[in-house]
């Protein structure tokens, strides 16, 4: 069974940074891209940010390059979202997710091509 778990949420001023981790356990954890997604109230889920099995790409939302940065640690199953500069539109859920499947060629960045995901974490950016 597989389970992915996110923390490191929480209030923060405009400008401020929360670093998001998120653990993942039940499947090989290296063979999986990973992604970042947020969902703001009345709003739908949006794509924030992908990074590839091999761990040396990464690719991110227009609205968050160069504030985020997408990284993980594969002998630790974790994914992290370092994110800077924050704004209040960043405020969101925000979700971790795992590909569908396992050495994928290509870069998944839309909702249907990530199949486990957690329950949120809640990043509040305050002004």
């Amino acid at each position: 069974q597989v389970q992915v778990v996110e923390s490191g949420g929480g209030l923060v001023q405009t400008g401020g940074s929360l670093r998001l981790s998120c653990t993942v356990t039940g499947l090989t954890f290296d063979d999986y891209d990973m992604g970042w997604f947020r969902q703001a109230p009345g709003k739908e889920r949006e794509w924030v940010s992908t990074i590839k099995w091999s761990g040396g790409s990464t690719y991110y939302a227009n609205s968050v390059k160069g504030r985020f940065t997408i990284s993980r640690d594969n002998a630790k199953n974790t994914l992290y979202l370092q994110m800077n500069s924050l704004k209040p539109e960043d405020t969101a859920m925000y979700y971790c997710a795992a590909d569908q499947g396992a050495l994928r060629v290509g870069v998944p960045t839309s909702l249907s091509e990530f199949r486990y995901w957690g329950q949120g974490t809640q990043v509040t950016v305050s002004s």
